[in-house]
C-alpha cells in the first residue's frame, strides 16, 4: 500500500444482526486505517445498531436489491482502494491482505476465490454448487476467459474499476454482472484463494436457489448477446438458414424427381428462414462492429481518467470528509 492510499470496505447486509458486529470488527482489526461503511437494505432486525457499535459507518439504502445498494455505494463514496464483502461472516476477515496486494501490484479487481478452497465442503445447498459451475462455465466459455469463481462476493477493486462501472442489476446477479463488466472491458482481473464458511447457526440465507438462479442465468443471456452479438446472433442466424436450406433442398429435390413443386407452402416458408438467418448474421456482424467501438471509447475514457487521476488532489480528501459523516439513524 503507497503512502496515503485510502480504503474503503464495503458491507451490503440485509437482516444480519446475528453476523454484522462480527464482521465489523473483524475487518477494524486487520484494517485499522480503512473506513468501514454498512449499509443496511432497509432491515427488519437490529443490523444497523450492531453495526455502529461494533464502529461501522452507517447508512441506510431502503431500496431492496443488493445491486441497488453497491449502486448506490460506489456513487457515495471515494477511496483509492475497495473491498466488497457480505455481512454474512461466511468469508475470512483475515483474507483481505492477499486481495489488496494482488490489487496493489496493478490489477483493477481481485475476486476472491471460494471454490478452489472449502466453498463445496462447507455449502450444503447441492443446488448453489451446481449453480456455480454452470455459471463459471458458460461465461468462461462466451468470454474465453479461465475465471474459477464468477459469483464470488469477496473482492477488491480499484477507483477506475468502481468509478466506470455502471450498475445495472437490481439483486444477487449482481457478482456475475461485475465479472463479465471486467472481462468484456478487457480490464485486468486476477483470482487469489480466500477460505469459506457456512452461515452460522440462526443466519439465513436471502439467496433463493431457483429464482435467484433464473435471474443470473437471463442476466448471462442478456449480456451475452448484448457483448458477444456475432457469435450469438451468428450462431442464430446459422441454425435458422440452415434448416431454411434443408427444407428447400428438399422441395428442390422433390422438383428434380417429379418436375413439380408440390409444397408450395413449405418453399415459401424455407425461403423465408433463410433470409431471417442472413438478416441475423448480418445483425451479429453491425452490432459486433458496435460493440468493439463501445469498448474501444471505454479503453481510450480509462487511460484518459489514469492520466487525470494523477494530477487531482488524492482521493484521500474527500474520503476522509465524507468519513466523518456518520450518519445517525433514525428507525
Amino acid at each position: 500500500m503507497t503512502a496515503n492510499q485510502t480504503t474503503a470496505v464495503l458491507i451490503p447486509c440485509l437482516n444480519e444482526e446475528k453476523t454484522i458486529g462480527r464482521v465489523v470488527t473483524a475487518f477494524r482489526q486487520q484494517l485499522p486505517d480503512a473506513q468501514i461503511y454498512v449499509y443496511d437494505n432497509d432491515s427488519d432486525d437490529r443490523t444497523s445498531e450492531f453495526a455502529a457499535q461494533a464502529g461501522a459507518i452507517v447508512r441506510i439504502a431502503p431500496e431492496r436489491g443488493k445491486g441497488n445498494v453497491l449502486r448506490r455505494m460506489l456513487r457515495d463514496i471515494d477511496a483509492d482502494r475497495y473491498v466488497l464483502v457480505d455481512g454474512d461472516d461466511t468469508y475470512p476477515a483475515q483474507d483481505v491482505h492477499a486481495l489488496l496486494d494482488a490489487l496493489d501490484k496493478g490489477w483493477d479487481m481481485v475476486v476472491g476465490d471460494r471454490l478452489s478452497s472449502t466453498y463445496f465442503t462447507e455449502n450444503k445447498r447441492p443446488f448453489h454448487n451446481s449453480g456455480n459451475r454452470l455459471v463459471r462455465s458458460v461465461i468462461n466459455h462466451t468470454f474465453h476467459a479461465h475465471v474459477h469463481d464468477v459469483m464470488s462476493g469477496y473482492r477488491a477493486f480499484n477507483n477506475l474499476f468502481a468509478k466506470s462501472y455502471a450498475v445495472m442489476s437490481n439483486g444477487f446477479e449482481i457478482e456475475t454482472e461485475m465479472t463479465i463488466f471486467a472481462l468484456d472491458r478487457k480490464m485486468r482481473v486476477t483470482e487469489v484463494p480466500v477460505q469459506y464458511r457456512d452461515r452460522v447457526e440462526g443466519s439465513v440465507s436471502k439467496l433463493s436457489t431457483f429464482s435467484d438462479g433464473a435471474k443470473v442465468l437471463n442476466m448471462i443471456f442478456r449480456l451475452v448477446y448484448e457483448n458477444r452479438p456475432l457469435p450469438f446472433f451468428g450462431s442464430l442466424g446459422v441454425i435458422i438458414g440452415g434448416v431454411g436450406f434443408g427444407l428447400a433442398l428438399w422441395v428442390c429435390i422433390e422438383f428434380a424427381q417429379t418436375g413439380e413443386v408440390r409444397r408450395f407452402p413449405l418453399l415459401i416458408g424455407s425461403t423465408m428462414l433463410m433470409l431471417i438467418g442472413v438478416i441475423s448474421i448480418f445483425t451479429g456482424l453491425i452490432l459486433a462492429v458496435m460493440a468493439r467501438r463501445d469498448r474501444a471509447q471505454f479503453a481510450f475514457e480509462s487511460q484518459i481518467y489514469i492520466a487525470s487521476s494523477h494530477n487531482r488532489p488524492s482521493v484521500s480528501e474527500s474520503f476522509d470528509n465524507r468519513a466523518s459523516e456518520h450518519i445517525s439513524l433514525i428507525r
